[in-house]
């Protein structure tokens, strides 16, 4: 498996998936997970994970080039000077030396070799990173044992495509975002064609929704015969009720405030909602690029003293919001999954979700709209604050679809569709 983030060193959700994903598939696989960065002293049982920044001087000094590299159980050395490359028609050509501001000397002896190191993983030149980490993981995998490569979104296809390259073992993409959902239709920049060249090099593809199965063969032409939806799985929690700050009711959002996840839909709907009643908050969590506009736009409106921006709030401030919500609503314009949703289903609050996203696929007892048609939104949240009969249906049924949303499942799913595709044989 080739992943960008992974515990802990994370930025976000990707970072979780691929660790509970790893963790539920080592009951079925042997897994080795290459990420850019992690830490010495972290480790995993039954997960072989290796950061290409763990190399020091104190490892190097204890690796022997006449052993087998599969001995070495907790770090990797990769070589960075020879690298077979593929060309435009698949077959291994030479490149010249790698050359990056990423790649840091270290001395051996009486030679010097060059080890990935990076200290943020999206900052500064993230284009460069991904190639350098692309070309270095190559040729770690030229000393592994594997039968499937399993890459994860953008960031790691270089590397993906590289390994099938230069190995002929299948290569997996599991989609769990796309350049599309993030910037819309005319995003055709690098990461388009990044994304759409991996995939179209793919042997099978992995994405988190039928949704996103469908953006994948609309927006970037691939065939539906190589697509194999998982939907993602969720981490059980411990649910409470906090205690309320004010008597209002209250509507949460949770995500980054930029335009795939919808707020200044969110923020409509609340004006609709407050149109008609003024016994309600609505809360925004999260940050973004939208967060001032956002501030200056509810201004406007009038309705900034029930309409709350919290910034960013941490795991155990966002159970927190979450213990002491009525609803939850996410009007997401092109969300691949959206675990909010579920997470939020965890703590027995009814959903409103838009009907472009994953987990309206999974939360089938949601209310779910179009995340253009406010009204409509607006309509049902003001339905689950006054129809107790209505709430306890939709938290009911959420109960109902938690039953079928685990990493254990995801993980048996990745699992038929590697046999299904004929990538793996009993």
């Amino acid at each position: 498996m080739l992943g960008w983030e992974f515990p802990p060193i994370i930025n976000g959700g990707l970072g979780v998936a691929c660790h509970d994903l790893c963790i539920a598939l080592t009951k079925h696989a042997r897994v080795t997970m290459v990420i850019p960065k992690t830490y010495p002293d972290f480790s995993i049982e039954n997960l072989e994970l290796i950061g290409l920044n763990t190399i020091d001087a104190k490892t190097l000094r204890n690796i022997s080039y006449k052993n087998e590299y599969k001995k070495l159980e907790e770090v990797h050395y990769v070589p960075s000077r020879l690298n077979p490359y593929y060309n435009e028609t698949g077959t291994g050509v030479e490149l010249p030396e790698i050359k990056s501001k990423y790649l840091t000397p270290v001395e051996i002896g009486n030679e010097t070799v060059e080890v990935f190191n990076i200290e943020d993983l999206y900052g500064g030149d993230v284009i460069e990173k991904v190639t350098v980490f692309g070309k270095l993981t190559a040729k770690l995998a030229m000393k592994l044992d594997f039968d499937i490569i399993h890459a994860h979104d953008w960031m790691t296809m270089a590397a993906g495509m590289e390994i099938k390259a230069l190995t002929g073992k299948p290569l997996v993409m599991h989609i769990h975002s796309l350049e599309v959902d993030r910037g819309g239709e005319a995003s055709k920049g690098w990461v388009y064609q990044m994304e759409k060249r991996g995939m179209e090099y793919a042997d099978l593809l992995m994405p988190v929704s039928h949704f996103t199965a469908n953006v994948i063969h609309q927006h970037y032409g691939i065939g539906k015969h190589k697509i194999f939806p998982v939907h993602n799985g969720i981490r059980p929690v411990k649910a409470f009720k906090g205690k309320r700050p004010f008597k209002e009711k209250i509507v949460l959002f949770v995500g980054r405030l930029t335009r795939q996840k919808g707020p200044e839909y969110f923020l409509e709907i609340a004006s609709r909602v407050l149109e008609t009643r003024q016994d309600v908050r609505f809360v925004m969590a999260g940050t973004g690029d939208a967060f001032h506009r956002l501030l200056e736009k509810s201004s406007y409106k009038h309705i900034g003293n029930r309409f709350h921006l919290t910034g960013f709030l941490n795991l155990e401030k966002v159970h927190q919001m979450f213990s002491i919500s009525d609803v939850y609503c996410m009007p997401s314009v092109s969300e691949p999954f959206g675990l909010s949703a579920v997470e939020a289903a965890q703590f027995g609050i009814p959903a409103v979700i838009s009907k472009q996203s994953g987990a309206s696929e999974v939360m089938k007892g949601s209310l779910t709209f179009d995340f253009w048609d406010i009204n409509r939104a607006a309509e049902y949240i003001i339905k689950l604050l006054d129809d107790d009969v209505l709430r306890n249906k939709v938290v009911e049924d959420a109960n109902a679809d938690l039953e079928n949303i685990s990493w254990e499942l995801s993980a048996e799913k990745v699992i038929e569709g590697y046999k299904k595709y004929k990538l793996l044989i009993d």
